[in-house]
């Protein structure tokens, strides 16, 4: 009997947990050098929390149904590995892809921008679960500062100055309604605990509106891997912003070691062939083929 069930193992949190830097190749490679000088900027970091044990199996097992008249019960027999990679190579080359939507990844994502999350959550086939501004207080916001700016100093202190501001502003506007709030509440007779904690969460439901996009946010997501190969080919190419694009590059690598078959040929369009960018294309395809074929076979 064949049985699909998400799984969460500590050890295996631990071992594929990396780290990201929000930002171009160069800014990645940099980062060292920039830790020497002092420089403290928000790193993202993604994490693969579960997944579908044994995926591949699984799409191989789903394909199989399609093609021969084996009951449920046996679809699984003789999948020895070598005939899974072979059946997940030959979905991929005829492009039937409703197989994949049978197994699903799930990912952690931290350190981010409020800017991130709204690109992110264009990807709809996909559940998110995300930090709230409504019950989560954000007088010490955390922020992603972009690098461009944070590479000159001049820069870097305007936009933390402006950060600063915000905070205040921030912290003034959720003082100033949680105080109409508990007034108003006080008078329907209700206790002063859940007063404070009601006029508290009504606060912060307006104060936030003064938050910046830099605002970093936190969340948990789930894609089929159908929908997966489709991000990576949108978020990995060069043309993406750099903020999705090195959280994207870190999901693929995740998954690749968990389901190598599955996403051998994911990332950007170009890797399959031509790019799909029309004049927009930034000319390095053969540049990015070799970095995709390579990822995931270094941490």
């Amino acid at each position: 009997m064949l049985i699909v069930r998400k799984v969460f193992r500590n050890l295996q949190y631990l071992q594929i947990t990396r780290f990201v830097s929000p930002s171009r190749e160069a800014w990645i490679e940099n980062q060292s050098a920039r830790k020497k000088k002092g420089t403290d900027v928000k790193m993202s970091r993604v994490t693969l929390i579960s997944y579908t044990p044994e995926p591949e199996k699984l799409v191989a097992a789903a394909a199989k149904l399609c093609y021969s008249s084996a009951g449920i019960h046996d679809i699984t027999e003789n999948l020895t590995p070598r005939k899974t990679a072979e059946f997940v190579g030959m979905l991929a080359e005829m492009g039937h892809e409703s197989p994949l939507e049978h197994v699903s990844f799930t990912f952690g994502i931290e350190g981010v921008s409020r800017s991130f999350l709204a690109q992110m959550t264009r990807h709809r086939i996909a559940s998110y679960s995300v930090k709230s501004q409504r019950y989560v207080g954000e007088s010490d916001f955390e922020y992603v500062i972009p690098p461009e700016i944070a590479e000159i100093p001049e820069a870097r202190r305007e936009f933390e100055n402006a950060m600063a501001e915000d905070r205040k502003h921030y912290a003034r506007l959720a003082a100033i309604l949680e105080e109409k709030h508990r007034k108003s509440l006080l008078e329907t007779g209700k206790d002063e605990k859940s007063v404070l904690r009601e006029a508290r969460h009504r606060a912060r439901e307006d104060a936030r509106f003064v938050l910046p996009n830099a605002c970093e946010t936190k969340m948990v997501c789930t894609l089929n891997a159908r929908e997966l190969l489709h991000f990576f080919s949108l978020r990995c190419c060069r043309r993406a912003q750099w903020e999705i694009r090195g959280v994207a590059d870190e999901m693929l690598r995740l998954v690749r070691g968990v389901a190598p078959d599955l996403f051998r040929s994911a990332g950007p369009g170009c890797v399959r062939g031509a790019c799909p960018e029309g004049p927009m294309s930034c000319g390095q395809a053969a540049e990015v083929r070799k970095k995709y074929a390579e990822l995931g076979e270094t941490p």
